[in-house]
């Protein structure tokens, strides 16, 4: 006997059943006993110039758990193909791998056609990859590269949002950055110019945001090829330990002390021989 299966349509629009599923959890557990989790502060700023001959990208290197500085020295400008590049501010672990699937796609499409791929085919696969998770991959990215329409720079949003601008900043840091690039920014800049522009943004995320901090990298995209300088410029505030933290035994005294004496018995034991011939 033949068997049919009715599958239902897929309902438009968002789904919020997660959100009355936790409301009912809170008042069936009551206030107090269930805390819902929130949101973790990442720092990071990133940022991004068209210039005359190709583009300047440019990222701070302090990767933070709420409070603590997990990572000093933290790459936040990835490789998505030989003439395209992203920089990446989030969660560090989103964003790593969201550049790596997308560079892993580009790489099977340029073995297939023998060529680099556009920038703007990049940035609307990133597009179409996050506005799938509805922002639950916290991924805010920078695109920049050069193919033969031109140079290019692409900002990609959590929640899949596209826009593309001559200049660009984001992360915690990235008001003071967009505050020195609309200050300085000029069309058809030189290259020494754009990267003391971008060096300069990134140096005003790291000296008024907590998250931001330590070196500044630049990648620089033109037709020749790329340049990535890491660090282009270090940090002027050494991490140097004035004392030595080693402590003496015993100088943190012992309040109790309590011995249980564990009474086991060898039921059987067993002796192999390791071939070595």
């Amino acid at each position: 006997m033949a068997q049919f299966h009715v599958f239902e349509a897929p309902v438009s629009g968002f789904n919020f059943e997660n959100s009355t599923r936790n409301v009912l959890l809170e008042n069936a557990l009551g206030e107090g006993k269930s805390k819902t989790p929130k949101p973790v502060k990442t720092g990071t700023t990133i940022a991004g110039v068209v210039f005359k001959d190709g583009v300047v990208l440019g990222a701070d290197t302090r990767a933070t758990s709420s409070e603590v500085v997990a990572d000093k020295m933290c790459e936040k400008i990835h490789y998505i193909a030989p003439n395209i590049y992203c920089c990446g501010a989030g969660t560090a672990a989103d964003t790593f791998k969201t550049t790596e699937l997308l560079s892993s796609n580009l790489a099977i499409f340029s073995l297939n056609s023998e060529r680099n791929p556009r920038v703007t085919m990049a940035a609307h696969i990133l597009q179409d990859m996050l506005f799938r998770y509805r922002g639950m991959i916290g991924a805010n990215l920078i695109l920049g590269g050069v193919d033969f329409t031109g140079n290019h720079l692409y900002t990609v949003g959590p929640y899949g949002s596209l826009d593309k601008l001559p200049y660009l900043a984001m992360g915690s840091g990235n008001l003071a950055a967009m505050g020195i690039l609309e200050d300085r920014f000029k069309a058809n800049m030189e290259l020494d110019e754009a990267k003391a522009l971008v060096c300069d943004a990134i140096h005003s995320g790291i000296m008024s945001d907590l998250g931001s901090g330590h070196n500044t990298d630049l990648c620089v995209i033109t037709r020749q090829g790329v340049d990535y300088i890491r660090p282009y410029q270090e940090s002027e505030y050494k991490d140097t330990r004035k004392d030595k933290y080693k402590y003496k035994p015993g100088t943190t005294p012992v309040l109790t002390e309590n011995v249980v004496r564990l009474d086991l018995e060898l039921l059987h034991e067993t002796v192999q021989t390791m071939e070595t011939a």
